[in-house]
């Protein structure tokens, strides 16, 4: 029998059973979410992708202009972004415009709605 580190005399195994397989079972969830929550945990990047939560999508001088840093900084962001899989990218002639994937609009619209419901206030 595993050794548990909970030193409480009545411990509920049945609890610590069933939130150890909830985590296993879940494990490439927590990692995914992880991923999303640590590349958006930027100032820049929140900004970044809620925009591209609210106009589909922008090129990086569009977000250049709206957020007001260079365009070369906005770059390395998108390319952070575009890397941890959160955007992807469509090409028209020269210009490269970019768009928040669909599988993160659930996870990152409750921060997006707490955002918007601020700037009613």
């Amino acid at each position: 029998m595993e050794k548990n580190s909970c030193i409480r005399v009545f411990a509920d195994k049945h609890q610590i059973d069933q939130c150890k397989k909830i985590i296993k079972e879940n494990a490439d969830t927590f990692e995914s979410l992880g991923k999303v929550l640590e590349l958006a945990g930027n100032e820049v990047r929140l900004k970044i992708l809620f925009l591209l939560e609210n106009e589909q999508e922008l090129c990086p001088c569009d977000l250049s202009d709206i957020i007001g840093i260079s365009i070369p900084a906005i770059s390395q962001h998108l390319r952070k972004m575009k890397d941890g899989n959160i955007v992807q990218t469509r090409r028209s002639g020269q210009t490269i415009y970019y768009s928040l994937k669909k599988e993160h609009h659930k996870i990152l619209n409750p921060f997006f709605k707490h955002i918007k419901q601020n700037s009613i206030a």
